[in-house]
Parts: C-alpha cells; sequence; structure tokens
C-alpha cells in the first residue's frame, strides 16, 4: 500500500504500539500486522487461533514501487522470496526464483542488499507489548528503542 491512510478503507486498524512504530518506520522494511474489522472484505486475511483476523501490511520505501500503488490502490503479493530464503536484488534473481509463476515483473534496479522487512505483531502478553515475528532490515533492539521514544507512551 501506498500509506497506512489507507487501512480505514480496507476495514483494517493498527493496534497500539504498533500505531506508533508504523510512524516511525514506514515507509521501510517494517511490516505490522494489521486487524481486520468486522466490515473488512479481504480475500487475504488469516484467521489467528483466537478467531481474530488479521492482515501484514507493508509501505515500501521506493519512490517507482509508491508511484505504482498510488494508482493501482493497495496490492495483495508476498515478498520476493519464497518462504526461507533470502529476497531477490535484481529482476534476474527474482526470474530465476519464480520463472512463469509470476504474471509481471517490474524492475525498478537492483535492491542494495536483502531486504526483507521486520515483521511485527501487537501482543499485550510479551515484552514491550510486541512480538517480532521475523526479525529483518530493521534490527530488534531499533525497534523496541522506538516504543520508548519519547517517554515510551504506547497510545496514538
Amino acid at each position: 500500500m501506498a500509506d497506512v491512510d489507507a487501512l480505514d478503507d480496507l476495514g483494517l486498524y493498527l493496534p497500539a504500539p504498533l500505531n506508533r512504530l508504523a510512524a516511525a518506520f514506514l515507509p521501510g522494511a517494517f511490516s505490522p500486522i494489521a486487524i481486520a474489522q468486522d466490515d473488512c472484505r479481504l480475500k487475504t486475511i488469516r484467521r489467528e487461533s483466537d478467531g481474530r483476523a488479521t492482515q501484514g501490511i507493508r509501505v515500501p520505501n521506493s519512490v517507482l514501487t509508491l508511484r505504482i500503488l498510488r494508482e493501482t490502490g493497495p496490492v495483495a503479493a508476498s515478498s520476493a522470496n519464497r518462504s526461507g530464503d533470502e529476497s531477490a536484488q535484481s529482476i534476474d534473481e527474482a526470474v530465476a526464483a519464480f520463472g512463469d509463476q509470476v504474471d509481471l515483473y517490474l524492475d525498478g534496479g537492483p535492491t542494495q542488499g536483502h531486504v526483507a522487512s521486520t515483521v511485527v505483531a501487537a501482543d499485550p502478553t510479551e515484552r514491550d507489548g510486541i512480538s517480532i515475528l521475523r526479525e529483518g532490515v530493521i534490527p530488534q533492539a531499533a525497534v523496541r528503542e522506538a516504543l520508548h521514544i519519547n517517554g515510551g507512551g504506547l497510545g496514538a
């Protein structure tokens, strides 16, 4: 998606403290897990064991990608890698990994490194109210430090 402001239109919201982390790290390699509201009609939501419906989101830090997303609206897409593999750094690596399974490749040039995002969910039972599901480009320490900026208030 091009901006977290689109969440409400999709029937999603970011619970505290993810809303503060999103303000600190988006756009960028940060993927918070949004909560789907009852009116959410997305086909990509995941039902958690506790009954909540969730959706990972990402606002990329790429001028070209953001320009496309502003025209198309949000896109449901996986990362440029297979689960457990490193992300592709070039169009050639992406084609080698996925071949004909991908309908359209957009070449914005090579990335400066592997760009797996840090995936974080709100979890009131965990330290600092979050659970880091995957540590990516943004280190866990930076995520936790951002929670405590300006006195550490976790609200909006």
